[in-house]
């Protein structure tokens, strides 16, 4: 018989293995897991959340909130940055790393004896709610991984659905166009369910509108039937004014940038309809649970000397918001870029929305089959920087590693410098990492 020792390597090398299956939409494998486990979905309130970006903000904002009106609240997001561990959480404490190898190995075992197939994912999300419903949770803010039409998680049956905003991101597998994106990521818009949305285009609240309507869904549009505004605002934190059932001024929040004000708005209006509902959500526990935020990778401040900052901005919206927040932050600063990008991601568009950013620019690769090589982001930036895109005077290295990324920066960065470094979870996550940050079964991670 296999000890415990032996036990633990083969889960995990199960896991592992998981992941080279990739990505495969569609609920037919979670259904089967959830029966297999007893529906433990069918055990919590649950608030989903869908879109492009803002979806982890979003998420961990609701959550603090409720559990500053006392209630046991399960968060389930994705990917991470540095451990697998912080994508399953009860009461912002992150999952063990015997449960997840206890969980697994039960998982492994029951399907051993049928005939899925199921991916990375599926298995993670089955996890999840498996951990939650065995810990009783109240309540579970569950994020999608991808989509939300045919995304694993969509076997809840939320209290509120939101759709943070939509932009051209995983093409691949949700279409090539904004509204074919809109119709997956609707998905999660259940019958009777209100349903909350910080999206800006008017195109895709049009369309948003519409599905919600053939679902008797109601629909809350920022800008319509709440909105904020940015008190205050420094490298570190920010400050909004909220106006919804009820105006709230200077609610301050530990994370800095403008588009945190949509995320932050959006989690508010949530926790208005709960409280609609019934919840125990006072004001105070409003207040609190923002200014409680613990989340890592955005406009994360990851060392002070010399100072480096983290975002994970992975597509080009999110290089849009990000620059934009850089420039209203750091004007009187030169930035040095460290960008590490996933071959499969938009990089042209990201790039040219953040290298204006810079005086000096840092090619590199995370350590993923993925990342696409320092060679090919020069070849993007040379093709940018031809076409006028760019405006110099600015310089491009390439480094092989992140880790080497890091000591050229950190090489030439003067007193009126910053190190910023973005493109993906996997660079930033890598990152934290080098500088010391500890990790559990970081190499967990799925095709996203």
């Amino acid at each position: 018989m296999a000890d415990n020792s032996d036990r633990y390597d083969s889960t995990l090398d199960y896991l592992y293995g998981l992941q080279k299956h990739g990505i495969k939409l569609g609920l037919a494998n979670i259904k089967e897991l959830m029966n297999m486990l007893g529906r433990p979905h069918d055990s919590f309130r649950s608030i989903h959340i869908a879109g492009t970006n803002g979806k982890g903000s979003t998420a961990t904002a609701i959550a603090s909130v409720l559990m500053k009106s006392g209630l046991s609240v399960g968060l389930f997001t994705s990917p991470h940055l540095v451990s697998f561990t912080e994508r399953i959480r009860i009461n912002d404490r992150r999952i063990s790393e015997y449960d997840v190898i206890e969980i697994a190995q039960r998982l492994r075992e029951e399907i051993s004896a049928t005939e899925l197939n199921p991916t990375f994912f599926e298995i993670v999300t089955a996890m999840a709610f498996h951990y939650f419903s065995r810990n009783n949770v109240d309540w579970a803010v569950v994020e999608t991984g991808m989509g939300g039409r045919l995304d694993a998680t969509n076997v809840i049956d939320p209290e509120v659905t939101v759709i943070t905003n939509i932009g051209l991101d995983h093409c691949e597998f949700l279409g090539s166009t904004i509204s074919d994106i809109t119709f997956e990521k609707a998905g999660i818009i259940k019958s009777g369910v209100p349903l909350v949305t910080a999206a800006l285009n008017e195109d895709v609240i049009k369309q948003l509108s519409g599905i919600a309507r053939e679902r008797n869904s109601e629909i809350h549009i920022y800008g319509r039937d709440f909105s904020g505004s940015i008190r205050d605002i420094d490298a570190r934190h920010i400050s909004i004014d909220y106006n919804g059932d009820r105006n709230y001024a200077n609610f301050p929040v530990p994370l800095s940038g403008e588009y945190q004000l949509y995320n932050m708005c959006t989690a508010l209006r949530v926790c208005e309809i709960l409280r609609g509902k019934g919840l125990p959500i006072s004001d105070t526990s409003m207040k609190s649970g923002l200014q409680s935020i613990n989340l890592e990778g955005r406009l994360e401040w990851v060392s002070q000397r010399p100072p480096i900052l983290i975002d994970c901005a992975h597509n080009p919206d999110a290089a849009r918001s990000l620059a934009a927040s850089i420039k209203r932050l750091f004007s009187d600063k030169k930035i040095i870029l460290i960008a590490g990008i996933m071959a499969d991601k938009d990089i042209s568009g990201i790039l040219r929305e953040i290298a204006p950013l810079a005086s000096s620019i840092i090619l590199t690769k995370a350590k993923c089959e993925r990342a696409a090589l320092p060679e090919k982001l020069g070849e993007t930036m040379s093709d940018l920087h031809g076409s006028g895109t760019n405006q110099g005077p600015f310089s491009v290295a390439g480094a092989d590693t992140v880790s080497q990324a890091l000591d050229l920066a950190k090489s030439i960065c003067g007193e009126d410098h910053i190190i910023l470094v973005t493109g993906s979870f996997y660079t930033t996550g890598e990152v934290k990492e080098v500088l010391g940050a500890d990790s559990t079964l970081s190499r967990l991670r799925e095709f996203k």
